[in-house]
């Protein structure tokens, strides 16, 4: 490959960022409350990992469990509030009640991002119809990328979505990033590297001692090896 694949690791907070950048990650998704699967983080947290770590961070905007979008004015407020803390890039992904993209509150929040890149989360894999969402989406400001596993239950589940999506690329609402993760195993990254797929995201993978432990920089390390190819 011409270029190195990213790894991209969720963290909670300060420790995990720092061993997730030991281990070589090159980037981390800031989330709290994992039990809701990734919420918000405070201003505070995403202040404090900016001064603790010089590796890309892109924070998550989901105010509750689920992907509706709620109260659309609090989310501006709260995409508003991040950048002031120093957040620059971002993740964030609403869907209503048929399935479709929320394209009102999307473009509600990326009005106040104003350029700044971001990804569309796994809310693709719970959508009515992900190739609909994909060029509903097409020419966005800031949309980069696309976290996915290719299918609601997980990489082993979706792993012929993502081939499929990623022999697709850069046709019109296939041009962004395809970031998988959910699910995401050590023996798909080979399969997914031959495809052309150049991102890699993982949360649990990076905690061999469960949610409750901090990230590990060696299986933050050990993901490095894998997704650079090395055997």
């Amino acid at each position: 490959m011409s270029k190195r694949a990213v790894l991209e690791v969720i963290a909670l907070g300060v420790e995990d960022a720092v061993a997730a950048q030991a281990g070589g990650a090159d980037r981390l998704e800031l989330v709290a409350d994992m039990a809701a699967d990734g919420l918000t983080p405070s201003a505070a947290a995403v202040a404090g990992i900016r001064r603790a770590v010089d590796i890309s961070l892109r924070v998550m905007i989901r105010p509750a469990d689920g992907f509706a979008a709620g109260d659309v004015d609090r989310l501006a407020d709260t995409a508003a509030e991040l950048r002031q803390a120093g957040a620059e890039e971002f993740v964030l992904g609403f869907l209503d009640g048929g399935g479709a993209v929320d394209l009102a509150a999307v473009e509600r929040v990326v009005a106040v991002l104003d350029g700044c890149p971001w990804t569309f989360h796994r809310a693709i894999d719970r959508a009515a119809d992900r190739d609909a969402l994909r060029k509903q989406l097409d020419g966005m400001p800031g949309l980069d990328t696309y976290l996915t596993a290719g299918a609601a239950g997980g990489v082993d589940d979706g792993l012929p979505v993502l081939l499929a999506e990623a022999g697709r690329a850069g046709e019109p609402g296939y041009e962004q990033r395809l970031l998988v993760g959910g699910g995401l195993r050590l023996e798909h990254v080979p399969v997914l590297l031959k495809a052309g797929v150049d991102g890699f995201h993982i949360g649990g993978a990076a905690r061999p001692r469960g949610w409750d432990e901090p990230v590990s920089a060696e299986a933050v390390a050990a993901w490095r090896a894998a997704v650079d190819g090395v055997q």
